[in-house]
């Protein structure tokens, strides 16, 4: 995987930059992406593979891509004294505990009209299949109601 830094926009005391990717695979395969750094938040803007990614593949992009490109773009803390984690994820209690805040945070997204995994996803950090498999534990557990009518 190599990461180049490819420009470097400042506007009014905002630095905004972007980077090139490119991840190669031993058979010849190849995905090239376009990322985002603009302050602390680091994006994807494009991907484009060869062969082209199942939606599989693309769903677990962004944990092959996550470490090298935080490493090439997030720049270490001051005085030299590594991150403690660059994967910050949001504390989140754990067990049924989890599953009730998931619900909460579900049915909030819903009265909003927003979308109710993304929501899920933010407040707890991690990616979608995770989110939607938490979603399904709180429905069993009671917290949600059930997706379908069970015959």
């Amino acid at each position: 995987m190599s990461v180049r830094h490819s420009w470097v926009v400042n506007e009014g005391g905002a630095t905004t930059s972007w980077f090139d990717v490119r991840l190669a695979f031993a058979d010849g395969a190849r995905v090239d992406a376009l990322a985002v750094l603009s302050g602390q938040d680091l994006r994807v803007e494009d991907v484009r593979a060869q062969p082209p990614l199942s939606l599989d593949d693309l769903a677990v992009l962004a944990e092959w891509l996550e470490d090298p490109l935080f490493e090439a773009c997030v720049p270490a803390p001051a005085g030299g004294v590594p991150a403690a984690s660059r994967r910050a994820r949001p504390a989140w209690p754990r067990g049924r505990e989890e599953r009730r805040l998931v619900a909460e945070e579900y049915r909030a997204a819903r009265e909003e009209g927003g979308d109710p995994v993304l929501a899920v996803m933010r407040a707890t950090g991690h990616g979608r299949r995770r989110s939607l498999r938490l979603i399904g534990q709180a429905r069993d557990d009671g917290f949600l109601t059930p997706r379908r009518a069970r015959r």
